[in-house]
């Protein structure tokens, strides 16, 4: 398994000599997981960053009553886990689980400080991740509270084009926090226009 992919992703953002490129690819962890196989589980701290080569993972939360709440799609290209967890090792309220077979780098978080210690430069990369990844979660939160159920499932369609070939809707539902029996309605609504 390559970094050729996050190297690409990192020098969109910053400018990466050899060495550089050389040992942050060496921080990495590559591991290949089977669709279902869980990477991060409820109640342990998060030891990962999870960058996504391919596949599907899946970041979710279960309420007392076992219903799963879909916080995340990560597919290839993107980084997922639970970052409160992960910066301040605290046990993770969320699970992420891999969708389809999947391969995955697991950045350790020792690796991660001492990466940022190293090269201060990568502060600048992951700063943009994670402002982005707010301004991406804001958008949502505020899309949840005023968008209609229809207008949120065509915006996940334009995120997400492929997905809806292998995630089953019960996610997709979750994620745009309506009941599976709602998309369902929404879909055949959509198909007959």
């Amino acid at each position: 398994m390559t970094t050729t992919k996050i190297l690409e992703s990192v020098n969109k953002h910053i400018t990466l000599t050899e060495e550089e490129a050389s040992y942050f690819s060496s921080l990495f962890l590559p591991l290949k997981v089977k669709q279902n196989e869980m990477p991060e589980k409820i109640g342990e701290p998060t030891r990962y960053f999870i960058h996504v080569n391919s596949g599907c993972l899946m970041s979710y939360f279960t309420d007392q009553e076992g219903n799963d709440h879909v916080m995340q799609f990560a597919t290839a290209g993107w980084w997922t886990g639970d970052l409160p967890s992960f910066t301040q090792q605290i046990p993770s309220i969320h699970a992420t689980r891999a969708l389809t077979d999947s391969e995955i780098l697991l950045l350790p978080k020792p690796s991660m400080d001492q990466l940022l210690e190293k090269y201060p430069k990568f502060e600048r990369y992951f700063r943009i991740l994670f402002q982005n990844s707010l301004i991406n979660h804001q958008s949502r939160i505020i899309q949840n509270l005023s968008a209609k159920a229809e207008d949120r499932y065509l915006t996940f369609q334009k995120k997400y084009p492929s997905l809806e070939q292998y995630v089953p809707l019960k996610y997709i539902a979750s994620y745009l926090g309506i009941t599976p029996e709602f998309l369902s309605k929404i879909r055949r609504k959509l198909m007959g226009k």
